[in-house]
Parts: C-alpha cells; sequence; structure tokens
C-alpha cells in the first residue's frame, strides 16, 4: 500500500489540499473562507474538515503552508493577513487533537519553492529559488532539496528589500497595478489581452522591475534556476521579454549566460510543497 502525505495551502480564499506521494497526487478537496471569519476557530475547523476528508489509513504526515510568519519548530503562526483573530495560533497543537501523524508547518512561499523540487521546475536541479508572485512577492531557497529556512525562517523573504523608494512586492507582484493604474493584475491582463496600450506598457514595466529583482537575487544568492509561480506569473507573455532584457545589464556576463528563468507549469504548487514538508522532514524515507 502506497505511503502518502496531506497537504494543505491557506490561500486568501480558500483552503487547499491533496492527498500525495512523491510522484503523484491521488486526491484533492477544497473549502472556501467565510468573508466573516472573526473566531480564530472557524477556519481551524474548516482546515480540520479539509484534512479528514482526505485522511485515510496511507497517511503518513501533514504539511501544512500559510501566508504569514510562521514557527515551523513550535507549530505556531503569527498575524495572518486575511484571517485578522489568528495573531498566535498554536496551529499542531489543535490538529495533534484530531489526527495522529506528525503535522509540519511552513511560510506558503518556501512551501512553493519546496513543490518545485520535488514536483516541478526544481527536479534535477541542485540550487535554485522559488518566487511566487500574486498579491505579493514571495520566495523560497532550495539546496539539494532542502528549504533553507535561516536562523528564524526567515530566509528568502526579497520582497521586503527596499527597492525606488518602496519595497521589491510593490513593484514586483500584483500591488504594482493596484498602485499605479488603480487596477487588479487580472483586470490588466484582460486588457493587454485585447491590445490595450496602456495595460501593455504596464506589464514592460512590471518585466523591467522584476528584472531588478532577479539581479537582486542573483548578486545575493546566486542560484542556478530561479522558478517564477502564482497568479501573476501566467501573464508572463506580456513581460517575460522586458525582464530578460532587464537581466542582461547584471554586471556578471558569465552569471546572465547560466542563470535559467523557468515558470511553473500549474497552479497547485503550494499544497504539494506543504505535502513535500513531510519529505524533507525525514519522518520516512521516500
Amino acid at each position: 500500500m502506497a505511503k502518502t502525505f496531506i497537504g494543505i495551502d491557506l490561500g486568501g480564499t480558500k483552503i487547499l489540499g491533496a492527498r500525495v506521494n512523491q510522484a503523484e497526487v491521488f486526491a484533492r478537496e477544497y473549502l472556501y473562507l467565510p468573508k466573516d471569519n472573526g473566531d480564530e476557530n472557524v477556519v481551524i475547523n474548516l482546515i480540520i474538515d479539509v484534512i479528514s476528508k482526505l485522511m485515510d489509513e496511507t497517511v503518513q504526515g501533514i504539511g501544512i503552508g500559510l501566508p504569514s510568519i510562521v514557527d515551523s519548530e513550535e507549530g505556531i503562526v503569527y498575524d495572518v493577513q486575511n484571517i485578522p483573530s489568528w495573531k498566535e495560533v498554536h496551529l499542531v497543537k489543535h490538529l495533534e487533537k484530531h489526527f495522529s501523524v506528525p503535522i509540519y508547518m511552513n511560510n506558503d512561499a518556501n512551501c512553493y519553492a519546496l513543490g518545485e523540487a520535488y514536483f516541478g521546475q526544481g527536479i534535477e536541479c541542485d540550487f535554485f529559488v522559488g518566487l511566487t508572485i500574486g498579491t505579493g512577492l514571495g520566495a523560497g531557497i532550495i539546496y539539494n532539496q532542502k528549504l533553507i529556512d535561516g536562523s528564524s525562517g526567515a530566509s528568502g523573504e526579497f520582497g521586503i528589500l527596499p527597492y525606488n523608494g518602496k519595497t521589491l512586492e510593490d513593484y514586483c507582484s500584483g500591488q504594482f497595478f493596484e498602485n499605479e493604474y488603480e487596477k487588479s493584475g487580472y483586470v490588466m491582463a484582460q486588457l493587454a489581452e485585447q491590445g490595450d496600450e496602456e495595460a501593455l506598457k504596464a506589464f514592460r514595466e512590471f518585466g523591467f522591475h522584476l528584472g531588478n529583482a532577479i539581479k537582486i537575487i542573483m548578486s545575493t544568492v546566486d542560484p542556478q534556476r530561479i522558478t517564477i509561480g502564482g497568479s501573476v506569473a501566467q501573464s508572463r507573455k506580456y513581460y517575460e521579454a522586458q525582464m530578460n532584457e532587464t537581466i542582461k545589464s547584471f554586471p556578471y556576463g558569465r552569471s546572465v549566460e547560466n542563470i535559467q528563468i523557468a515558470f511553473s507549469d500549474t497552479n497547485n504548487m503550494g499544497m504539494l510543497g506543504a505535502a513535500s514538508l513531510c519529505f524533507k522532514s525525514g519522518i520516512i524515507n521516500v
């Protein structure tokens, strides 16, 4: 009987879950978050519901990706922006009352990167950075299929770096379109598809800023590959050329020749990466 793991991705509007092994997805579940989730237990119970629907006798562990600061050692999540009541939630302790398998947690961007290591563009790549671009800019650093957490779990937080009077996240995520054009990235992509000149210009500007972010990563981390996922990544055809052109101005030509830029081929890498937390934690040989 195949040994499997459950991955949970807590997003801004819904909870995604899957039961997987290292090569295959066996089942998927999801629940939408209520608009009014003032009581922290409301979302905890929804997570329990999703896990319960996926749980069977093959499950060896549970991994959870969360859009916030996570103490992965203690199983605590802090200050989840889309769940105002989640200031300090001892999530693992809550879940251990219902499930008897090991439970692991980490930041959702770290989970995205780890998912790429096992299921996506990071396979057979020893050293890469996974960038997830959506409402915000998140990143995870992977070395030999291991997530580099850093001393306090904040490794790879490139989005908070100062840039152009603000931060990289202000210019390299959906916030750029909201701040500069007062439209969502989704709306701007629709306009670009219709040939709208302002939208096409906005995406070229976005590509310029993202190229600069990649140059910062090249100079500080020097990975073999950078993988890009998230909702804004789906609009790559409108900004990829400008992004690549900007990368060419990096001062070390050999680095420009060697860097590999890859785009994710699935929208579900967050929950797959959450399951991968179980792989990297060594609870079983996989």
